[in-house]
């Protein structure tokens, strides 16, 4: 068998780092309701389907088995929908946050976007 193999060289870190993860559900016709992270988060798609609205109206659609990135700061506002019928479980790594930080910061939707129609989500 000719070509060469791939290789990849496993990442290191200067210093030890802190992560942070934790399982989020989204019940059906649920929905997290705009907002942004202040760190980047990496996600899996543990069951359910996600439906994700992005700050300028993209929707991504996540199904179960599939991972996804959400970047930090206000610039990357977000919507998140559970139009299923089964629950949508997320498992979430990020950076650890300060302590007493928010894990998400609620916020009006963005300029152009619906508002959300979530019951009990604000703004």
């Amino acid at each position: 068998m000719g070509g060469r193999q791939a290789t990849a060289r496993r990442p290191r870190a200067a210093e030890p780092a802190d992560l942070e993860g934790r399982e989020i559900v989204i019940e059906p016709g649920g929905c997290t309701g705009w907002h942004y992270h202040r760190v980047q988060l990496m996600a899996v798609v543990k069951s359910g389907t996600l439906t994700r609205i992005l700050h300028d109206n993209t929707v991504e659609v996540h199904r179960t088995g599939t991972s996804f990135v959400e970047p930090e700061g206000i610039r990357h506002i977000h919507l998140g929908r559970n139009l299923g019928t089964e629950p949508v479980v997320l498992y979430v790594t990020c950076d650890a946050l300060p302590e007493g930080a928010p894990f998400s910061i609620p916020t009006p939707a963005p300029p152009g976007a619906a508002a959300c129609a979530c019951p009990g989500r604000a703004p």
